[in-house]
């Protein structure tokens, strides 16, 4: 298990307690504590991007087409995965 340690933060009151009502006061932290980890990773990426960038060039116009149609794919599949479609009754 990781080691957790207590930080004090400051939000926006309505911001906090919209979050809170949505998942629960039990799972505020790990909100939290995703939505910080998901920030880094992207900065992160935007780093490596840059330093790939300002070596090798900007990414082709195709290139980075064919990763957003990509992105697209996946968030639609993690949709269906979350929202499976309804059963279908059958004839028999």
């Amino acid at each position: 298990m990781a080691t957790t340690k207590k930080y004090t933060v400051t939000l926006p009151e309505k911001l906090a307690e919209q979050i809170r009502a949505q998942v629960g006061p039990g799972a505020f932290s790990r909100y939290v504590t995703e939505a910080i980890q998901r920030k880094h990773e992207q900065e992160q990426l935007t780093e490596f991007v840059d330093r790939w960038e300002s070596e090798y060039g900007p990414v082709p116009d195709d290139a980075m087409a064919h990763a957003e149609q990509e992105l697209r794919e996946l968030h639609r599949r993690h949709a269906e995965r979350q929202n499976p479609p309804a059963p279908t009754a059958q004839a028999s």
